[in-house]
């Protein structure tokens, strides 16, 4: 005959009486330092590892997200233009950071005003950021400032952070269907990616440099970022994925007095350029 419970009274038997408070606790707690642990030893190890990233596995990992972006781009006398200035400017590059490297720009006729570095030796040029720029100048302190962020393999820091960490929250959490839309999701990772203060300026520098061995002066260098800067509390997605602007120019203007660069007239625009501004 069953016996019935009185309502509230706990199903516990007296050979397994219910968990302490205290207990759990202890238990929660040590999951989630293991956990936490676990994610920093990623990270750190993510961070390692870009360099022994070799450029043939690097083009292979862009073989499948490039396919996302060039579907959005557009082949055009635009992105044709934006590709003969990239090519004056990384013959500054040094050897090493030129060897087994096809850079290249994707233009995208979207109103996004960002760039980015991807995998694969692409860099991401919206319409909307070529609608901010007034001379060729600052244009070319853009795509040298994406160029340094290749130098530095921070375009793959991001990327291969997202994915350990995902990997590990799978491993630890059970969840085998995140493993799966990690491909999926490590392209918002690329475009919306948030580099350190620390890292945006060292691709700074590098884009001020070959600004400076491109037009022998470096004026233009701060105008993207000036005029951006009155814009910080606008919703644009260079300035979500990027330090704040003003920072960035004083950090520059640092850099430009320190190595005694000059400033002379700036180029203008290409026509083909401005001409799809125009007709936007």
């Amino acid at each position: 005959m069953s016996i019935e419970l009185p309502p509230g009274t706990a199903a516990y038997s007296n050979s397994n009486p219910p968990p302490k408070n205290r207990q759990v606790l202890t238990l929660m707690a040590m999951f989630l330092g293991s956990l936490g642990l676990a994610i920093g030893a990623a990270i750190w190890l993510a961070g390692a590892l870009v360099w022994a990233i070799p450029p043939s596995v690097e083009r292979q990992m862009g073989r499948a997200i490039l396919p996302i972006y060039e579907a959005q781009s557009q082949p055009s006398a635009t992105q044709a233009e934006l590709n003969r200035l990239l090519e004056r400017i990384e013959v500054n590059l040094p050897a090493e950071q030129k060897e087994n490297r096809d850079y290249q720009v994707l233009y995208i006729p979207n109103d996004t005003v960002n760039a980015a570095a991807i995998p694969g030796d692409r860099i991401l040029i919206y319409q909307g950021l070529l609608d901010e720029v007034q001379s060729e100048n600052e244009l070319a302190m853009v795509l040298g400032h994406e160029l340094g962020h290749f130098a530095n393999r921070d375009h793959l820091r991001g990327l291969s952070r997202s994915v350990m960490v995902r990997l590990v929250l799978a491993t630890f959490l059970g969840d085998a269907g995140s493993v799966g839309a990690i491909a999926t999701n490590s392209v918002s990772v690329l475009t919306n990616a948030q580099f350190s203060q620390k890292q945006e300026q060292q691709a700074d520098e590098i884009g001020l440099t070959l600004l400076e061995n491109t037009y022998g002066h470096v004026a233009g260098a701060t105008d993207f970022f000036e005029r951006l800067s009155k814009k910080e509390n606008s919703n644009l997605a260079f300035l979500a994925s990027h330090p704040p602007s003003k920072r960035r120019v004083q950090a520059i203007e640092r850099e430009i007095a320190e190595e005694g660069y000059a400033k002379r007239d700036k180029a203008p625009l290409p026509s083909v350029l401005t001409s799809a501004i125009s007709e936007k």
